[in-house]
């Protein structure tokens, strides 16, 4: 019997036996991590996890069970579970559940790359790592050099009683470099090309090689020993100028966040929060200024946010999350987006099939403007420009926020001064995205992979992306 033969076999059954709706999936990822530290191999890991889920709706009630072990007596044994997790689940029901409809779909999708990360030996990953990084040991004051190549791809298939047949495949590479200097008591970090690990695409290894890790370590390692005499970042209210890959996170917590539906209903509030952006305020209220166009966009070439059909079965889409400035819509599944009067935009994922989907980011992105790097930066008489982020805060609504950098450089009369050390900066995300007056065109945009987003209880991490150019923004407190 053909899997697919298998699953419809399984759905019929659920069927049967009172399921409103059911789906299952099957996933197998594959990683591999390569990092060193100091000269040595500090990590050589690799491994590959296959899985089975079954989600189902018996009366207004969920039910959802997994097994490692995806044989076929394993999947009808799951599928079983699963009904009676419903069945049973229904004594909690919140209310009656309503599905937004969806067109039965059988398809396949893959991401593409030239040189699959899979096929490059682990000695070549070494070999480059320790290239990278061993020239950067060579003054005193560097206590720490590392650097990291991870390979990762995800096989999965969806089936469902509506008639859905989706297979999908994603392969990802990700890489990056981080010193760390001491003086004294003095301590400063340098990340290339993200903090957080690297920067993250759907692609091969080409990506490793379009990174220059050689050429850009050399200058993370100045930068960071420069940043151990520079002056402190002052504290007081300046215009900012923040950068791409700062930016980036900005849209993560601050923008990504709070548009998922399942936040501001209070469904996720017990672990990682709600949202200060509630229902009534969809189609009015004013997040931004009128610049400030955020979307959702799963459709983005090279993004590790993308993807054919998410794990409802409902096609990866572009949308518009804030429209000039404007709240116009959220992230939603087929069972929250009713809620509010609209359908599913398909947003909702598992980390794998072992994982229950909930409402994830795809490619959250503020969409670039039509200024050059040097007209913001001419806009600005006295200001500081950051750049790479080191920690951050933002509260369970997302509204209050305090994000540190890595890098900084005052601004005078239009122009970059002197490098600065630990900038701060905080404010309330209607606030900022307010004092948003200048938005930098496509040359200045960048589309950043974050694999490490987490949500849901049980923790899931979840791949998503962030495209962000460099943006100015007026009477930011700065610590």
């Amino acid at each position: 019997m053909s899997r697919r033969q298998l699953h419809e076999d399984v759905l019929k059954l659920l069927r049967e036996r009172g399921a409103r709706y059911a789906d299952l999936r099957e996933s197998t990822t594959t990683d591999e991590s390569v990092k060193v530290r100091n000269g040595s191999v500090e990590t050589l890991a690799s491994g590959v996890d296959r899985a089975v889920g079954v989600r189902v709706l018996v009366g207004n009630g969920w039910g959802f069970a997994a097994d490692s072990d995806t044989s076929e007596e394993s999947l009808r044994a799951t599928a079983l579970r699963a009904l009676d997790v419903a069945a049973a689940s229904n004594i909690a029901a919140r209310g009656t559940v309503t599905l937004s409809p969806v067109e039965p779909v059988t398809g396949r999708w893959s991401t593409s790359y030239d040189i699959d990360p899979f096929s490059v030996p682990i000695d070549k990953k070494l070999e480059r790592l320790f290239d990278a990084t061993e020239p950067l040991r060579s003054d005193d004051r560097i206590h720490q050099v590392s650097g990291e190549i991870t390979s990762y791809r995800l096989e999965k298939v969806f089936a469902s009683t509506e008639g859905s047949w989706i297979e999908q495949s994603s392969t990802e590479m990700g890489c990056g470099l981080e010193v760390i200097a001491l003086d004294g008591d003095e301590f400063q970090k340098r990340s290339y090309p993200n903090s957080a690990g690297g920067d993250f695409q759907a692609r091969g290894w080409e990506h490793v090689e379009s990174l220059d890790l050689g050429t850009n370590g050399l200058r993370i390692r100045d930068e960071v020993l420069a940043l151990l005499a520079a002056p402190k970042a002052p504290a007081g209210i300046f215009d900012l100028v923040v950068g791409s890959s700062q930016l980036s996170l900005q849209v993560h917590e601050s923008c990504g966040h709070p548009t998922e539906l399942d936040r501001a209903l209070g469904w996720e509030i017990s672990l990682a929060g709600g949202s200060f952006l509630q229902p009534d305020m969809l189609g009015h209220f004013r997040y931004g200024s009128p610049i400030v166009n955020l979307t959702a966009d799963a459709t983005i070439p090279g993004a590790i946010g993308s993807f054919g059909w998410d794990d409802e079965g409902v096609a990866g889409q572009r949308f518009h999350l804030v429209e000039n400035g404007i709240f116009v819509n959220y992230l939603t599944g087929r069972d929250t987006a009713p809620t509010v009067g609209k359908v599913s935009n398909g947003t909702v994922r598992g980390e794998d099939a072992s994982s229950l989907p909930i409402i994830r980011m795809t490619n959250i992105s503020l969409e670039p403007g039509d200024a050059s790097l040097d007209e913001i930066l001419a806009g600005v008489t006295r200001g500081i420009f950051v750049e790479t982020n080191k920690s951050w805060s933002i509260d369970d609504l997302r509204l209050n926020f305090q994000f540190g950098c890595e890098l900084a450089y005052e601004i005078e009369n239009g122009k970059l001064g002197r490098m600065l050390k630990n900038p701060l900066y905080t404010g309330s995300t209607p606030k900022f995205w307010g004092a948003c007056d200048a938005i930098g065109d496509r040359s200045t945009w960048r589309v950043w992979g974050l694999p490490n987003c987490g949500k849901g209880d049980p923790m899931q991490t979840m791949r998503v992306a962030h495209g962000a150019a460099v943006a100015r923004f007026r009477k930011v407190e700065m610590g």
